[in-house]
């Protein structure tokens, strides 16, 4: 219609004028059928724009505050985590109490995880070295792992390893059946976009990354919950609020 001479006609006068000149109405195009279904649906609508009132603002917990540590607490037990709380000076004992919990005798430990976390493991318990366990053999050998974390995400309840020093390499958090880890009350952030932007700073921070929400699972057909399939059944998360 425009190329025989309407060129001013808009797109949305191209219905009528199609149906004018050829006696049949033209289907619409998407954009203006999903407006037509809009403007139907608030036809009702009579206050102007902003006379209902403003949209209300919903404050983010800061990171480490006890409303974050809660909510981040709650998600880690319901996806059937064991949680622990303490403050820097128990965690020891806390890893001790985790490890005895779930029958650990050999629990591997990280080169670079503070000593004063392991100080409290029984006689029962042998702590060994990252180095000593290098082959897959080796760790199959340990009951379980005991690291540190680099963030907590408190609305999703899971925890990231971005595998510096005191959290070891990736395969002493996959092969163990029992996985012990420590978080400190600073790195829980409200939610997933603070947790990237912390891990990820800038364009040359780029770290191997394990992201845990709960023990590993997986369900069947039948929709049976099996768990420590491709990582730890069991986890326990000590939160250090002090």
């Amino acid at each position: 219609d425009r190329r025989a001479g309407h060129p001013d006609t808009t797109d949305g006068e191209l219905p009528a004028v199609v149906a004018a000149r050829t006696g049949r109405w033209c289907e619409v195009n998407a954009r203006e059928e999903i407006l037509g279904w809009v403007r139907a649906a608030t036809a009702d609508v009579t206050d102007p724009i902003g006379a209902r009132g403003a949209t209300p603002v919903v404050e983010i917990p800061s990171p480490g505050t006890a409303e974050t540590l809660r909510f981040f607490a709650e998600n880690v037990a319901d996806y059937r985590a064991t949680v622990l709380e303490c403050d820097a000076a128990h965690v020891g004992e806390r890893v001790a109490e985790g490890f005895a919990a779930a029958g650990c005798h050999r629990v591997v430990v990280p080169s670079g995880l503070d000593p004063a976390w392991t100080s409290a493991l029984g006689q029962d318990v042998v702590a060994v070295p990252e180095a000593q366990a290098g082959s897959h053999g080796q760790l199959e050998s340990v009951d379980g792992v005991v690291t540190a974390a680099a963030v907590g995400i408190a609305t999703t309840g899971t925890i990231v390893l971005d595998h510096r020093a005191d959290q070891g390499r990736r395969e002493l958090t996959l092969v163990p059946d029992v996985h012990v880890c420590v978080v400190r009350a600073d790195q829980v952030v409200h939610d997933v976009p603070e947790a990237v932007a912390r891990l990820r700073p800038g364009a040359d921070g780029a770290r191997p990354q394990t992201w845990i929400s709960g023990p590993s699972a997986t369900s069947d057909i039948e929709l049976q919950r099996v768990e420590g399939v491709h990582g730890p059944r069991t986890l326990v998360v000590i939160i250090v609020t002090g």
